[in-house]
């Protein structure tokens, strides 16, 4: 595998969510936190919608964050020229390739998609702009006429292709075969930008990279249209660990920018959430507690500080006495064998009948208990 570049388009097509809305200084921490974090490319925004888009966009730009920002752009000059105003170095221009999109939403033909792509795709470069020509729902498309796209777009000095799974209806193994034979056959550089539909975005981007795919675009906590997009922590720590790719990512920040991004769209973390939520290193079932207190490794992918978390033990239905000895210990209380079995059964019994883990006053209240029935 070669070198990955990651593109993220937290602040476009992530802002794209039904309902999500980021305030200007919102965008630009955003770009700042992701331009800190170490990504190739920032997917600023759509520069034709004018206003507060455009006005952030300019902003992010005039930062001089030193990676590459990109605009979004339909497959239509005066889109460029919004984005040439706003200072980017980089366009995305996209435009359908399914049948589906051409016949039903643009109500053109295939001899238009590839005329109004070859003009855009001209003009952007004979102005100095890095160009990303989107293949917009890439995965319904005809496999030859897909082909014969590609081909024109970098005939015509196109960068790079951003093979679109619009819909996520794409499986790992049939993006793996359709980006293989576009690289294969035409031999241009290809960006996979997956969305989640069917829960297969972060599987399908990886697939595309083993495929030959250079660049991934992604989103903070897979934020996007619909189920969502690809999620930036999820890929980089995927290429990390399984693939032992390290793009050079800062990971101890991908806590601190999930948790701003969530704030920011109003979509809380889910404590579930794959590599930055809560509870992949919260434990509480006895032997996944005892591997992990004996050695992080049996239990853990990768340490918590990596990604700016903590790993936490609770205590409560599951819980071992392994578990509640090493908690104790934590309060500067060692308990004997004999003592950590008797609170486990007091543990068990709470936790049941609150139908949750317990808090630290209620585990001393419970050892407080269990002396004072010594005593009697």
């Amino acid at each position: 595998m070669r070198n990955v570049f990651i593109v993220d388009t937290t602040l476009r097509d992530g802002e794209q969510t039904a309902g999500v809305v980021f305030a200007n200084e919102e965008k630009v921490q955003i770009a700042k936190m992701l331009s800190e974090l170490g990504v190739y490319q920032i997917e600023a925004g759509i520069p034709t919608m004018g206003g507060d888009e455009k006005e952030a966009i300019k902003k992010i730009c005039k930062l001089d964050l030193g990676v590459s920002i990109m605009g979004w752009n339909r497959a239509v000059i005066s889109d460029i020229d919004e984005s040439i105003d706003c200072g980017v170095d980089a366009v995305a221009i996209s435009i359908s390739t399914s049948d589906i999109h051409i016949k039903h939403k643009l109500r053109k033909d295939r001899d238009w998609v590839l005329k109004s792509m070859v003009n855009a795709t001209k003009y952007a470069k004979k102005r100095g702009l890095y160009v990303s020509v989107n293949a917009e729902d890439a995965s319904r498309s005809d496999m030859d006429f897909l082909l014969k796209f590609a081909k024109e777009a970098k005939e015509t000095g196109a960068d790079r292709l951003r093979y679109c799974d619009t819909v996520g209806m794409e499986d790992p193994f049939s993006i793996h075969d359709r980006i293989k034979t576009i690289i294969k056959e035409v031999g241009i550089d290809v960006e996979t930008h997956t969305h989640d539909d069917f829960g297969m975005a972060t599987a399908n981007t990886l697939a595309g990279i083993r495929a030959g795919a250079r660049y991934a675009g992604v989103t903070v906590n897979g934020l996007g249209e619909r189920a969502g997009n690809a999620a930036l922590e999820e890929v980089v720590m995927a290429l990390k660990y399984i693939y032992k790719l390290d793009l050079g990512i800062k990971t101890e920040m991908l806590r601190e920018i999930c948790e701003y991004v969530a704030a920011a769209s109003s979509r809380p973390l889910p404590l579930s959430k794959a590599i930055v939520g809560h509870n992949v290193f919260t434990h509480e079932s006895g032997i996944h507690t005892d591997g992990v207190l004996k050695d992080s490794n049996t239990y853990e992918s990768f340490s918590p500080e990596e990604v700016g978390l903590q790993r936490q033990i609770l205590i409560g239905k599951h819980s071992g006495k392994h578990a509640i000895i090493a908690k104790f210990r934590e309060y500067g209380i060692d308990l004997t064998s004999e003592e950590g079995e008797e609170l486990l059964e007091k543990v068990r019994a709470l936790s049941v009948q609150l139908k949750r883990s317990l808090f630290d006053k209620e585990l001393m209240y419970l050892y407080n208990e269990m002396k004072e029935e010594k005593k009697k």
